[in-house]
């Protein structure tokens, strides 16, 4: 018999990758037991609440998550309030943590022009870990939207001067449109790839320079990779359903071809 995590996993992977939050819901509660590991191993849009403490927006997920509040990167506290004191990084991680969301909102801003950017630090055994999180969602008009999610989780793990990085990386890609002219399109997917590096370390600034770096050159590299595979191959398709000129130019092309070609063979 099936594994019941294998099987939603498996059924995850046939629907549509637009939907995968609002299915990720449907089979929690379906299967309330697969909750916590569906959380922890599906990847979905990100989500977006305000911080009381400081007005800022900052983004959700399940590395942040306590029950059903959410701890705000810039203020350390969670959203809305825990009955209980919640998980918080130790105050060296904790500075790192701030020193990391300053870095990021930096390079949000110079790279998406706009979007959230939150930036997570824990504690682990022999170092730290964490992720980094950006968003960018755009809706030029009411029929066409589009939005990017990159979720990006490492671990450190500190050694003699240097650090053993690992990082995993995904990207959740989505744009649509419905107009009369073009018609109905939904192009969605999502991108994971991994990464491991060792690097210098000189103090705890290092830390937040080496993980800029990492995820800066990985973000790149799978953007590159989205454009030729999403978008050049939906340009080819589209392309050879769909002609620009009329029918009637394309079988004269065609014959005036074959005329040539008949041409050169006598």
């Amino acid at each position: 018999m099936a594994d019941p995590f294998d099987s939603a996993l498996d059924l995850l992977r046939r629907l549509n990758p637009k939907d995968t939050a609002r299915n990720v819901g449907l089979l929690c509660d379906l299967a309330p037991q697969l909750t916590e590991d569906l959380l922890e191993s599906v990847d979905v849009p990100l989500g977006v609440r305000r911080c009381r403490k400081t007005g800022r927006e900052f983004l959700c997920c399940d590395y942040n998550r306590d029950g059903d509040s959410w701890r705000s990167p810039w203020s350390n506290e969670f959203e809305p309030p825990l009955e209980e004191e919640g998980v918080v990084p130790s105050e060296r991680v904790r500075k790192m943590e701030v020193r990391a969301n300053e870095a990021f909102d930096v390079y949000r801003e110079l790279y998406f022009e706009g979007g959230i950017s939150s930036v997570y630090l824990w504690d682990i055994d022999d170092g730290f870990a964490g992720c980094v999180l950006l968003k960018k969602s755009v809706n030029p008009s009411s029929k066409t939207s589009g939005s990017w999610d990159s979720i990006h989780v490492f671990e450190s793990q500190d050694r003699h001067r240097t650090s053993h990085y690992k990082l995993t990386s995904t990207v959740i890609l989505n744009l649509g449109t419905n107009t009369d002219t073009l018609g109905s399109m939904d192009l969605s997917g999502n991108m994971v790839r991994q990464v491991e590096q060792d690097m210098a370390v000189e103090d705890d600034g290092s830390h937040v320079i080496n993980i800029g770096k990492m995820v800066e050159d990985m973000e790149l590299k799978m953007r590159n990779l989205l454009q030729e595979v999403y978008f050049g191959k939906a340009k080819d398709v589209v392309g050879d359903l769909r002609s620009i000129q009329p029918l009637s130019e394309t079988k004269r092309d065609k014959a005036a071809h074959r005329e040539v070609i008949s041409s050169m063979a006598r």
